[in-house]
């Protein structure tokens, strides 16, 4: 009798198994037109999974190790919930403005994705499934929608080192909001979008300029609007009297292991194929993290007389930073060149807080302002035909192209021009609306009670 019941139940699993796979397959067929490439496909689901790793837990391990104890929380919070806001703000108009046809002579795109339309399968009239497609790389536009996304979410996330442990909850969401639609999605349309003045795929761009991975749209944006935020909000209570160390550097290393991993989604991913340029980015990204980890811990060990994790961890960031607007024009050899430059100079750059009495609180302008500027210069300096797809002329400073220079200076202008009169104006109309920054009371208890009525630590 068990033997016959068991017998029955393998049948009907194995029926049902194959019914189920023979739907799949179905299902797969009518929603996967002939032009779908598999493995790119498969790439970049990877990679969307790698950069949305890269915000939670990778920053906000990174950023939460830095802060005091009584602001744990609080910095989590923000990463967290920015993966939840952003990610609505971008599906409902931000994918539009950024890649939509142009608008307002090209300062940003239209309204063709709005709500995502002409992004999700649509039914016809014959009952056929339409999927929207990038011909160019066989992927599904929402795998395109989504993968850009990632880079939405993080990008304000960066920002929020620059006020932590002082900035009101409901002030961070509207900044974030209005500042991702305002000031990150017309930088994303002019780099790129298929119409951008900054776009080099563009025959018409009037400075194309190379940005393979956000160096503009992502790091010199954010650092340069994180800058703006420390100026206006002020110095933390106590900032330069009283010492501040980090809580946590456990945390700041696991959460800058993440970011170094979640960093080959991010840069390679942007090649949005399964291919030689996205091998060549994989491993320029990996030795430009190699050399910054050594370089900063170097001018530590030389100015300090000690090295140390945080100054490892610091230069690892500083090195990816300033590689990513370079992945997909520059050699794996000039990516250690790019790699020790940025761990030396963004470590000069965090000193400048003290000398100029700035609270940049997790250095959030002197690794990713300074280190993305300095990326999107020298990848003007080292841009080669031997890595740039197509090329066949020279490419950078060094191959004898000095206007490539010049266009990388220009789009490091635009997007710092952008950024801190965007973010000035939008701290005023905040600051008028619900405030800036919490009570002298709220900040000496911390950001996770005063905002959130939690505690990161509890010992009974």
């Amino acid at each position: 009798m068990k033997r016959t019941l068991k017998t029955t139940i393998f049948a009907l699993l194995a029926s049902f198994s194959m019914v189920t796979l023979a739907w799949a397959e179905g299902v797969d067929d009518r929603l996967a037109p002939a032009k779908l490439d598999r493995g790119n496909t498969a790439w970049m689901l990877t990679s969307s999974a790698l950069v949305l790793m890269m915000t939670a837990p990778g920053l906000a391990l990174f950023y939460c190790g830095l802060v005091r104890k009584k602001n744990v929380l609080g910095v989590m919070m923000q990463c967290v919930f920015l993966m939840g806001l952003m990610s609505l703000v971008w599906a409902l108009w931000g994918y539009s403005l950024a890649f939509g046809s142009d608008v307002a002579g090209g300062l940003v795109g239209g309204g063709d994705f709005l709500l995502l339309q002409g992004v999700l399968p649509t039914l016809g009239s014959d009952g056929a499934v339409s999927v929207p497609m990038m011909d160019a790389y066989g992927i599904p536009r929402s795998i395109h929608m989504i993968y850009q996304m990632m880079f939405f979410i993080i990008t304000p996330g960066l920002i929020c080192g620059a006020f932590a442990e002082r900035m009101k909850f409901s002030a961070m969401v509207l900044l974030s909001i209005f500042w991702g639609t305002l000031v990150y999605c017309p930088i994303a349309h002019w780099v790129w979008s298929d119409t951008g003045w900054l776009n080099p795929a563009n025959l018409n761009a009037k400075f194309p300029a190379f940005d393979f991975a956000g160096g503009t749209v992502v790091h010199i944006s954010s650092g340069i609007s994180a800058l703006v935020c420390a100026l206006v909000i002020g110095k933390r209570l106590g900032y330069g009297q009283e010492p501040m160390p980090p809580h946590n550097l456990t945390y700041t290393c696991i959460g800058a292991a993440l970011l170094w991993v979640g960093w080959f989604g991010f840069n390679a991913g942007s090649a949005l194929e399964a291919n030689v340029l996205a091998a060549n980015a994989f491993v320029a990204t990996h030795m430009a993290a190699a050399a910054g980890t050594v370089a900063w811990a170097v001018a530590e060990w030389w100015h300090r007389g000690k090295p140390s994790i945080l100054g490892a961890c610091s230069g690892a960031v500083a090195g990816l930073v300033c590689i990513t607007p370079a992945a997909g024009a520059v050699t794996p050899l000039a990516g250690i060149v790019l790699g020790l430059v940025g761990g030396f100079v963004c470590y000069q750059a965090c000193l400048l807080k003290s000398k100029f009495g700035y609270d940049d609180a997790l250095d959030a302008f002197g690794v990713h302002g300074v280190g993305g500027t300095l990326g999107a210069l020298l990848t003007g300096v080292f841009a080669t035909r031997l890595v740039v797809p197509g090329s066949t002329t020279p490419q950078g400073l060094i191959e004898g192209n000095f206007q490539q220079f010049i266009n990388q200076g220009v789009g490091v202008v635009a997007s710092m021009a952008l950024g801190v009169i965007g973010t000035f104006v939008l701290l005023k109309v905040i600051d008028a609306l619900v405030g800036l920054r919490v009570t002298q009371e709220e900040e000496l208890i911390g950001l996770d009670v005063s905002q959130h009525g939690e505690e990161g630590y509890i010992f009974v």
